[in-house]
């Protein structure tokens, strides 16, 4: 039940990586941890943004090489 889901959103361009994570925490359930990869650089802005709407917690966000990797816990 701890392990983390991974959704590799690399190559997908604004809003596909919100609207997609999304969708992906509706289906948790509170505690799992959903880790999202994403190279959009909007992604950054749209990820923080949508986490403020839903309520659910950006555990840790890491940049390198270009990708970003979101920890967010279902709130």
């Amino acid at each position: 039940m701890s392990e983390t889901i991974l959704l590799d959103l690399s190559g997908l361009k604004c809003p596909l990586p919100a609207l997609r994570t999304r969708k992906a925490l509706k289906g948790l359930a509170p505690g799992r941890v959903l880790s999202v990869i994403c190279t959009d650089p909007m992604a950054v802005i749209d990820i923080p943004n949508l986490l403020r709407e839903t309520g659910d917690i950006l555990a840790d966000q890491r940049t390198e090489s270009g990708t970003t990797r979101f920890e967010i816990r279902k709130s």
